[in-house]
């Protein structure tokens, strides 16, 4: 049986990631920080379904803790076949002169070193499996930018970049590495913003809605089990950006 390993698990997106795999057949070991009652609500929800399941508590800006996370999922779960970076930090927006060195520490040591840190380990289990698959969730403003969004897009398009690298790198390792960069989905990083702006946005999306979760987990799917793509970005937006 395969094993994944979500991280960010409590969020919107990667719950719905969580309940992809899990209708796929796999194992779930899911990451969280600090949502204690969240990660325990999952855990039961599929325990009620037989499906074996392990959550595991570390703050991924610490290389020490990730280490040790991927110890206790070796011990309890083995080793992983895929591993789905979904775990993210977005400092409020604001101008880039006004970012703290705290904000800017805590934006790439989570959403890129922390990243990084997974991928390296994972990548170790899944050589000795004989391949296996990265998925790193990015953004629409990791491809594109944004204003006022600096540090959140300068993180984003780092795990781009380092997509690409690693996939080229692992490649005769049969291990795939994709990227989602998804637009503006219904979830509690968006809740900071009125009616009246989701609607605005929504105007502009061609496909006339928001993104759900489920649409993002089931392109996670895609990108973590298609045998012939790697080093890729697929967007994810409704037509919004492009």
């Amino acid at each position: 049986m395969k094993t994944v390993l979500i991280t960010g698990a409590t969020g919107a997106i990667g719950a719905a990631c969580a309940r992809e795999f899990a209708k796929q057949g796999y194992s779930l070991a899911l990451h969280y920080h600090e949502n204690d009652a969240a990660a325990r609500a999952l855990f039961f929800e599929f325990a009620e379904q037989d499906v074996i399941c392990g959550i595991f508590r570390a703050d991924l800006r610490s290389p020490p803790a990730v280490r040790g996370m991927f110890s206790e999922i070796h011990e309890r779960l083995g080793k992983l076949s895929v591993l789905v970076n979904n775990a993210g930090y977005a400092p409020v927006q604001g101008l880039f002169s006004r970012f703290t060195e705290e904000e800017y520490n805590k934006t790439f040591d989570l959403n890129v070193r922390g990243a990084m840190e997974c991928a390296r380990f994972a990548a170790e289990d899944m050589h000795s499996l004989g391949g296996g698959a990265i998925v790193n969730v990015s953004s629409v403003w990791g491809v594109h930018g944004a204003s006022c969004e600096a540090l959140y897009s300068a993180s984003k398009a780092a795990i781009i970049g380092f997509t690409k690298a690693l996939a080229k790198e692992l490649a005769p390792c049969g291990i795939r590495v994709n990227c989602l960069a998804p637009g503006m989905v219904e979830s509690k990083m968006n809740a900071h913003l009125s009616q009246t702006e989701l609607e605005e946005i929504r105007a502009q999306i061609p496909l006339g809605r928001l993104g759900t979760a489920a649409d993002m987990a089931g392109a996670v799917l895609f990108l973590a089990e298609n045998a012939y793509v790697t080093g890729q970005v697929l967007v994810a937006d409704g037509g919004w950006i492009g």
